[in-house]
Order: structure tokens, then C-alpha cells, then sequence
């Protein structure tokens, strides 16, 4: 199998993009690292293809014609080139978050979980954190008080076909700011077994730690006229809502990272975050409402009619548009079905 780790960062090489180069070499993945204005002309590092701005210019991408830089979606442009290169996986992570050792292995499509069905939201940490925390992306208006969730032997195991996969991280999970400063987020989680959210049952995911399929990578794409700190998410709500009328599923596995975090401030984190705090529960509405068409040939024009719903919330911006359809127009040259 053709497996790509896809990383962006405006670093040198550090420590942890070293371990994780090395991490890559010992599972089999060829490591791209997405560079952007700030980053050190002189990259190098061994065990890492560094596509700094002229590289990815030289590329003849439509999106990396269009997209921002400073931005967090030039990681696109890495997707891409995986794509273009036969990636028959993916996965992507963050230039301060560690592979756990084993970290694809064992790995496939079909995936043995906890099903909890929905509909509304679901807090995937009270199954491997215990109650207290949440992922960046929940409505705060979901955070008040609420039911106990079923114990984890309660909820059936199935086989679920889930060519998305959310790995959770240790150390310094992924919440939001609001959490952040209120709660100390727990340094070990449970290894429990992948829980797996049923059709309108909505968790939010992340770029920390996250593994991809071919019949999915359109799904990939990363919104560039949002902050760095919604482009996943927003990309989270869009991919669970299209990966449903495909019948697939989202599925959240225990730690397999661990997040040594780069500085953050708080109120900055926060800031980029408002629109979320907003908008997260009107979003997850809205898309539900869609009556999106089903099957894997319709995803393009599924993910259109999303991101049309983000753009009249005003989550991300008109100009959107344009970017989405490059990125499409990129996938369909490469090869990948939507």
C-alpha cells in the first residue's frame, strides 16, 4: 500500500517533525511537509519532501493558484500531490503532535466499534476521557447539563465501513479554548475501542491525527477564507454530512498521538474561534436539513450545496466558491471519483 503522512508548517526542523519523519519511515509513509511564507528557505530534513511556495507553484494546481498563503489550507496542496502521486492512504497530522508507535497497524477501511446512533451531538471524550471535557467544534450550548452517556458495553459492536478516522491524541487533546482555560485537559485517555457515531449522530473532528481513504479524499478539502482554528472543523461537518449518503461512517479510535502543543494564547485562540461559538449548532441544523442526493458519484455536487450553507451562515466567504471548485477540478485530475 501506497501510504502518505501530510503535514504543513511554517518551522524549521524541529524535534518533533524529525520524530515524526522517522515515524513515517518505520510504518512505510512517505512524508510531505506543505511549507508557507514564514518557513525557513533552507528546510531539510531527512525522510521529508518540503514543497516550499515555488515548489508548490511548479505544481500546475488550480487550487495552489488560488489559495491564500499564511493559511492553513495550503495543506491542500499536500493532499494533492498525494493524490497525484497514488496515495492509497493518508494520513495527516500536525507539526506538534507525536505518532504513537504502531500508529496505523492494525488498519483498515472496515472498522469493529461502540455504534451510538443519533440524532444531535455526541462528545466522544466522555467514552475516553470521562465527562469534564470536549472536542474543539462542540456547540456551548451542548455543554450544559445533560444525560449520562450509555456505558461503553451498552452500545452495540459493528463492523462499519469508515474510510475516515479520527485518531484522539494524549497528552494535550484537542479542545477548544473555552475548555482550555477552564479545565485541565487530562495528560492519558483511554485506549477504548473506536466508537463510531451512527448516521445524524454529529461529533466533530480534527487535522490532528486523522486518516483517510481513497473514496474520501475528496472530502479532504480545507476552507481557506475561515481561521486556521474553523477550517477543520467546518471541513468535519461538511465531510460526516456527505460521508453519510455515501454509507459511510466517521470513526473515532483511541489515542494513537501525542500533542506536545505549540504556543498558543488563549484570547487569540479564542477570537478565531468565535464564529464556531456562533454558528456550530446552526450549521449541524442546517446541513441536516439538506436533502443531499446518495451515492459516492455525487459528492461533488453534495459538498457544493454544503459549503452553500456555510457561506450564507457567513462562516467562510463568498470566494469560497471559486477555491472549491480548483480544488474539485485538482481531484478530478487526479484521478480521484466525486
Amino acid at each position: 500500500m501506497t501510504a502518505w503522512c501530510v503535514v504543513t508548517s511554517i518551522a524549521g526542523p524541529t524535534e518533533i517533525l524529525a520524530r515524526i519523519a522517522a515515524a513515517c519511515a518505520r510504518e512505510g509513509l512517505h512524508f510531505v511537509l506543505v511549507g508557507d511564507e514564514p518557513s525557513p528557505r533552507d528546510f531539510s530534513l531527512d525522510g521529508c519532501e518540503f514543497l516550499d511556495l515555488e515548489a508548490q507553484r511548479g505544481l500546475d494546481l488550480a487550487f495552489a493558484r488560488l489559495c491564500p498563503t499564511r493559511h492553513y489550507a495550503r495543506k491542500n496542496i499536500g493532499y494533492l500531490l498525494a493524490m497525484r502521486r497514488g496515495a492509497e492512504m493518508l494520513y495527516e497530522t500536525d507539526d506538534d503532535n507525536l505518532p504513537m508507535d504502531g500508529f496505523l497497524e492494525p488498519r483498515g477501511r472496515m472498522v469493529r466499534g461502540r455504534v451510538l446512533d443519533g440524532p444531535g451531538w455526541v462528545n466522544v471524550y466522555d467514552w475516553f476521557a470521562g465527562r469534564g471535557i470536549w472536542p474543539r467544534g462542540m456547540p456551548l450550548e451542548e455543554l450544559g447539563p445533560r444525560d449520562e452517556a450509555p456505558p461503553a458495553h451498552d452500545l452495540p459492536m459493528e463492523r462499519c465501513l469508515c474510510p475516515i478516522q479520527q485518531g484522539l491524541v494524549d497528552g494535550d487533546p484537542d479542545v477548544d479554548a473555552v475548555c482550555r482555560q477552564l479545565l485541565p485537559p487530562p495528560r492519558r485517555l483511554e485506549a477504548s475501542p473506536p466508537l463510531i457515531p451512527g448516521r445524524g449522530a454529529w461529533c466533530p473532528f480534527n487535522s490532528q491525527n486523522t486518516v483517510w481513504w481513497p473514496e474520501a479524499f475528496t472530502l479532504l478539502y480545507l476552507p481557506a477564507t475561515c481561521s486556521f482554528r474553523m477550517t477543520d472543523i467546518l471541513r468535519g461537518f461538511v465531510a460526516q454530512r456527505v460521508a453519510w449518503e455515501c454509507g459511510w461512517r466517521v470513526a473515532f479510535q483511541g489515542p494513537t498521538a501525542v500533542q506536545e502543543r505549540n504556543e498558543h494564547g488563549f484570547l487569540d485562540d479564542f477570537r478565531l474561534e468565535i464564529p464556531g461559538y456562533l454558528h456550530n449548532g446552526e450549521i449541524r441544523r442546517r446541513l441536516d436539513a439538506l436533502d443531499l442526493s446518495p451515492g459516492q458519484e455525487h459528492i461533488a455536487d453534495n459538498m457544493r450545496r454544503c459549503y452553500g450553507v456555510l457561506s450564507g451562515l457567513g462562516v467562510v466567504e463568498a470566494a469560497e466558491s471559486e477555491l472549491l471548485e480548483a480544488w474539485l477540478a485538482d481531484t478530478a485530475r487526479a484521478g480521484v471519483a466525486a
